[in-house]
């Protein structure tokens, strides 16, 4: 299911919040996510939901627009099942049967999907082979679950983001690495980014409009990373399609799809 459109930046916006929701649309983010859970007040989410369904009409330009609904809440499902929004983001994940039921209620509608529990963690294969097209690591309700200290380290995340990404990449699927709580720390946001991006992560979800550019710059391919492509991509194009080299190193069939991956981003 993966493609090269980027998704680098995933913004959250509180569909209650009709300012910042019309702000994004001269945002740099790659795809908002009108938010109708964690970031909406109780006794808000019905107006929120009339909201989000109306800002998905009338779209993002060329961003991406998903709608995060709350976990079993029919008027989300049935509002959002006839939306325009381009998918669904489902918290609270916890098995493949909870991935089936959303899907007979939303019809063909892209399904995305927060992992933040422990139980979707030993279960990640098979919500994978749901047929959903992404995953959404949801850090801070997995590290309460898990008991882990909260604070700027996260250690404790690495294997978990390696087996998020590993299940997701065995089905096609796109990988986001979670939020970062501190908006003001640009060291913390950049060094999260750069190790999400290094592990091979899509992109990352974000809190606050001024993360957008840092982590927009980390899981965009650099001008070197792009020079290798083409490189790769030439040599495999004057070659017999076999084992070739670039730059005196090796290069076989696995490079050139990386460079495909590379230069697609870069478009």
């Amino acid at each position: 299911m993966s493609d090269f459109r980027p998704r680098r930046s995933v913004l959250f916006l509180p569909a209650s919040n009709a300012r910042a929701m019309e702000k994004a649309r001269g945002l740099a983010a790659d795809v908002v996510i009108l938010d109708l859970e964690d970031a909406v007040a109780p006794d808000a989410k019905a107006a929120a939901r009339d909201a989000a369904v109306a800002a998905a009409r009338e779209g993002f330009g060329a961003r991406e627009c998903v709608i995060r609904i709350n976990a079993d809440d029919g008027d989300d499902v049935a509002a959002v099942a006839s939306s325009e929004a381009d998918a669904v983001l489902v918290p609270k994940v916890r098995s493949a049967s909870d991935v089936a039921r959303y899907r007979a209620a939303l019809g063909d509608k892209p399904l995305w999907l927060m992992i933040e529990t422990c139980e979707a963690l030993g279960r990640l294969q098979d919500i994978a082979d749901t047929g959903a097209h992404g995953f959404v690591l949801g850090v801070n309700d997995l590290a309460l679950e898990l008991g882990a200290r909260p604070g700027a380290e996260r250690a404790w995340l690495a294997p978990v983001q390696a087996m998020v990404l590993a299940a997701a990449r065995s089905r096609g699927m796109i990988a986001l690495d979670g939020v970062c709580n501190d908006f003001n720390d640009d060291d913390r946001l950049r060094a999260e980014c750069d190790a999400a991006a290094a592990m091979g992560y899509d992109g990352k979800s974000l809190i606050h409009p001024r993360q957008i550019d840092i982590c927009n710059a980390a899981f965009s391919p650099g001008a070197d990373e792009i020079a290798w492509a083409a490189k790769v991509r030439d040599a495999f194009a004057s070659g017999d399609g076999g084992v070739t080299q670039v730059e005196g190193k090796m290069v076989e069939a696995l490079h050139l799809t990386q460079a495909e991956r590379i230069l697609g981003m870069a478009r």
